[in-house]
């Protein structure tokens, strides 16, 4: 039965989550699908009840939009006087937020959370001043409309017709420690319209023949109970977290494919789709790449492009690092609250069966509660499964290596001989021998490399029989007793050399993440304190080729709206006629192409456009310096968030100069 408990570092994050949460302020988000749905009311209802049992409640800042029924509720709390600001020489009124800070109350109510603060005031948006609330450990009640989420800004304004300008960014939402989703039916929101009870009755008329027709009512409100419905999944997971609970919870179906290199994870990745659609349930995707499994530069690209045709049809897609592959599979697959496991399932001979493990099979035997949907798949003749031995033929051979295993072995050799001449007259322990050699093949195996490793241990292990045992200067064993040493010291030594080599290679691949990780961080500061274009596309281009070991070319639009290579670090900097054209592509309709990709994939390099709030700024020319090497999913992800990151940064320059 496999350990429930949580691991220190689990106990460990709760402790710092509990704290974070004790000093914090608590948020409750009233949310609605529209305007007139009574989100105000509601949280003036809770308000009272709250004060009711003794709670400090303080009305911060409420708009009554001329409704009694809201207005009465006021009477009955502590209302916050508001700060006045001028506009264009106009006075208008806002939240006080330095008077909320004073009157620190118990709960404080702050109406429209997506409200654009008049200029003078400390933040800009009010969803910035809810946040310095929470930190001062004041808790926070809000409205928001659903078409205020940042995340589906896109997906409303294809609705309705309508870009709603004033959003919120998802962090809100998920820091939410409570979601009131106010509901009512698209009839009763009308009739409330008609009645003047949402607008006054010209702005009412205007409304029911844009936004509030039945049709965009009814898409809001499901947008607005999926929302929610989400909301709730992300809490039962992070109470799982939080409280090192092991155990999914089957809350909702959540399906998890595990793919590999072969061209059958396409049937996988498709009968995976259609389950998901079937169940209306969440999907991810993911590929374990194990130190075992070195995969070749066409079972790199097979298994690159499986995940992006997994990406394509609506999954969430991962790379794992591990080399324990049904461990990560199952660890994963419980962090993300998976409740059934889709993999392939291999005809094999029965006496493959009972000699070599199968991967489905160690997986059903250690998911106890999560399901496992088997999927049949035909061995494919044409793409072998990766295989160790053909491959490390066809690898590279270091030649330095190998050397340096011989070299080695020849001088534990010299030095056994020295310390066997040595301690001559003394009890001399052959063990002692043996360690002098597992100390080489240590020494060796941490240059990262198995084969030479294996092949240091080998001639460790001929060294030992040669010239210490006896007979001496020949490969015979005289007894069972010394020929079960050299088999000890055998199977010891290739232990040895493989987890030295796996502990090389897993620390060189935190190594990198770290690299990268900090390489993401400097490149967002050094951005933020940035000015002029020159010197924002310089340490762009920089830190773009550090993270991932490429040539970058960045392409800015000049007068005419032509791209102009504006900057690049690699071998050329400029593109022939057939590269400009799939810029102009790229910049034209906001998408990336290139290599790895559904569009334009002959080009030798990815183009990705940098999309800033308002409009496309210019396209980035990425090409690594391993020709024909394709970025993974995750890579690509990073990658765009960089570019959006650069985009940004252009246009608040813009924006600046333009002010200038």
């Amino acid at each position: 039965m496999r350990d429930q408990r949580p691991t220190p570092e689990e106990m460990l994050k709760v402790a710092h989550e509990e704290e974070r949460q004790e000093k914090r302020g608590h948020l409750k988000i009233f949310l609605g699908a529209a305007p007139g749905v009574g989100k105000t009311y509601a949280m003036l209802e809770e308000a009272l009840e709250k004060s009711g049992d003794g709670q400090d409640v303080v009305a911060g800042f409420i708009e009554t939009h001329g409704r009694q029924e809201t207005a009465v509720f006021l009477e009955a709390l502590e209302v916050l006087p508001r700060a006045q600001r001028d506009y264009h020489g106009k006075p208008i009124q806002e939240f006080d937020l330095d008077a909320a800070i004073k009157r620190h109350p118990d709960i404080i109510l702050v109406d429209e959370m997506a409200h654009t603060n008049a200029p003078g005031s400390r933040h800009q948006k009010r969803w910035q001043d809810i946040q310095e609330l929470l930190d001062l450990g004041i808790d926070v009640f809000t409205t928001l409309n659903v078409q205020h989420i940042e995340s589906l800004n896109d997906i409303i304004a294809q609705i309705t017709n309508v870009k709603v300008r004033e959003t919120i960014p998802d962090s809100m939402i998920e820091m939410a420690d409570s979601i009131e989703l106010i509901d009512l039916p698209p009839e009763d929101l009308l009739n409330r319209l008609r009645e003047g009870k949402v607008y006054f009755p010209e702005q009412a008329e205007l409304a029911s023949q844009h936004f509030f027709k039945k049709s965009n009512l009814n898409a809001l409100r499901e947008l607005a109970l999926r929302m929610t419905a989400e909301y709730v999944n992300i809490e039962v997971i992070s109470h799982r977290q939080g409280q090192a609970i092991k155990t999914t919870w089957p809350t909702s179906e959540k399906l998890l494919v595990c793919i590999g290199p072969e061209v059958e994870s396409i049937k996988l990745i498709r009968s995976a789709k259609r389950l998901a659609g079937n169940l209306k349930a969440d999907w991810l995707a993911i590929f374990v790449d194990s130190p075992r499994l070195k995969l070749n530069t066409q079972q790199h690209e097979n298994t690159i492009k499986i995940l992006r045709l997994a990406e394509k049809l609506g999954a969430e897609t991962h790379i794992l690092n591990g080399d324990n592959v049904v461990q990560e599979i199952i660890n994963f697959a419980r962090e993300k609250n998976i409740s059934k496991i889709v993999m392939g399932k291999r005809i094999r001979p029965r006496w493959k069966e009972i000699f070599i493990r199968s991967l489905s099979n160690e997986v059903i035997r250690n998911s106890e509660e999560i399901d496992v949907c088997l999927v049949k798949e035909e061995f494919a003749k044409h793409l072998p499964t990766p295989n160790f031995a053909k491959r490390a033929l066809t690898e590279e051979v270091d030649w330095i290596t190998y050397l340096l295993g011989v070299l080695a072995v020849a001088l534990a050799t010299l030095i056994n001989f020295l310390l066997e001449e040595f301690i001559q007259d003394q009890k001399f322990d052959s063990g002692n021998l043996i360690m002098i050699y597992l100390l080489v093949v240590i020494i060796i195996s941490r240059r990262g490399k198995l084969l030479p490793a294996i092949f240091t241990s080998l001639l460790s292990v001929l060294a030992l029989d040669v010239f210490f045992i006896i007979p001496r200067f020949t490969f015979g064993v005289n007894g069972l007793q010394q020929f079960i040493t050299l088999l000890v010291m055998l199977w010891t030594s290739q232990i040895i050399a493989y987890l030295s080599v796996l502990r090389k290679q897993q620390t060189d691949a935190v190594r990198a993440e770290v690299k990268r990780t900090t390489a993401l961080y400097n490149l967002t500061k050094q951005l933020a304190n940035t000015r002029g274009v020159e010197n924002l596309l310089h340490i762009a281009a920089r830190y773009v080729e550090e993270i991932f070991d490429s040539y970058v070319l960045l392409l800015i639009p000049h007068e005419e709206g032509q791209l102009k290579v504006w900057l690049g670090n690699g071998s050329k900097d400029t593109l022939s006629a057939k590269e400009h054209s799939i810029a102009h592509w790229v910049y034209d309709l906001g998408q990336m192409a290139g290599m790895g990709t559904e569009t334009l994939s002959e080009a030798n390099a990815i183009y990705l456009p940098l999309r800033g709030a308002q409009k496309t700024m210019g396209v980035m020319r990425v090409q690594t310096h391993q020709a024909g090497h394709l970025l993974t999913p995750d890579q690509i992800h990073i990658l765009e968030a960089i570019t959006h990151q650069i985009a940004l940064a252009l246009e608040v320059e813009r924006l600046n100069d333009q002010v200038l």
